[in-house]
């Protein structure tokens, strides 16, 4: 008896976010706040009374939505940090609907990106209507994707 079933393959195991000391978190690198993953723009740590311990103010913004947000914890914490991932993808076409169609080194396709509403999707439409080879670069952070940059090659 034969079967036809179809099988999704995803990474067994893998976890959005790994555990992180509040104190040694570094201004540039990447937080959880309020379950947003986070760009750090801005840290401060405050000594707290004879009895209390550190508390770092950090303030970060939305890596897909640029919205800021700001959260204090004590140093000695731990804090989630968002596993953020970047690929390099060629830019094949963009579709009428703002979908961008990408290629990957492994001739993988990938079409369910919009093209950003902003200074890359503009840049990236004109490099394309220029005849230009494109390169896009897609982070990936916390189950969603977004296009963050592009540039001719």
């Amino acid at each position: 008896m034969e079967h036809d079933e179809e099988v999704e393959v995803t990474a067994s195991g893998a976890s959005l976010t790994v555990p992180s000391q509040v104190g040694s978190l570094k201004k540039g690198g990447y937080v959880l706040i309020k379950d947003h993953p986070c760009k750090i723009v801005d840290m401060s740590v405050a000594k707290v009374g004879k009895h209390g311990s550190a508390k770092a103010k950090i303030t970060g913004i939305d890596v897909f939505t640029a919205n800021k947000y700001e959260e204090i914890h004590p140093t000695s914490h731990n804090i989630d940090v968002p596993v953020i991932t970047r690929e390099d993808w060629t830019l094949v076409d963009i579709s009428r609907d703002g979908y961008a169609s990408l290629m990957n080194d492994s001739g993988e396709t990938k079409e369910d990106l919009k093209v950003p509403d902003d200074e890359i999707g503009q840049k990236m439409q004109s490099l394309l209507d220029g005849g230009a080879t494109v390169s896009t670069t897609v982070l990936r952070a916390m189950g969603r994707e977004k296009i963050v940059d592009c540039k001719e090659i």
